[in-house]
């Protein structure tokens, strides 16, 4: 029951943080711009990229055509002076301002990996600063294991990247530190 308090605690704590994070800071925004002319753009999409909802990466290479030499040799001239894209696509369009759902899945996220959290900073033999590093650690972890193939392979800005650093690592260490405290207080109480 304490590890699932403590979770809920973290849960809390890391969502309010990233509200604070993209909404007060503006780390949500880090690296994101306008486009030059989003109608021409807009306009585009639905014949460029068809019907289906999914992840486009422009320019493109199909990868059952890896084995073709002539292939290969066109698409990296093309790759080498084309723009380059990763684009999010949804056909059908969606409120963005309608973010009910967003939230609550948010909340749920966080909740569910805080409680993944404190179930290990739970773990017999930790103290207070032992949680907490351990929770640090787990924040620089998810975003070398995430972030960084990003920016890596699908050439996300460095900036965006590292804000995503500064806001994990911030609202884990804050989670991180709120789940210390009520796991050793729980730890205590059981101790007298």
């Amino acid at each position: 029951m304490r590890v699932l308090v403590a979770g809920l605690i973290g849960g809390i704590v890391v969502f309010v943080w990233g509200v604070l994070a993209h909404m007060a800071l503006g780390l949500g925004n880090v690296g994101i711009h306008l486009p030059a002319n989003e109608n021409v753009v807009l306009s585009s999409l639905h014949e460029g990229l068809g019907d289906q909802p999914g992840v486009y990466i422009l320019p493109s290479l199909d990868p059952k055509q890896m084995g073709d030499a002539a292939v290969i040799k066109a698409y990296s001239a093309k790759a080498a002076t084309s723009p380059y894209a990763w684009v999010v696509y949804l056909p059908q369009g969606e409120d963005m301002m309608q973010m009910g759902p967003q939230i609550r899945r948010q909340w749920a996220s966080d909740t569910l990996a805080a409680l993944a959290l404190a179930f290990v900073i739970g773990l017999a033999g930790l103290g207070f600063r032992r949680r907490i590093l351990v929770a640090a650690a787990a924040a620089v972890f998810a975003w070398l294991s995430t972030m960084l193939p990003y920016w890596n392979w699908y050439r996300f800005p460095l900036d965006f990247t590292l804000a995503a650093l500064v806001e994990q690592l911030v609202g884990w260490l804050l989670a991180g530190a709120a789940m210390a405290w009520w796991l050793g207080r729980s730890e205590r109480r059981l101790a007298s």
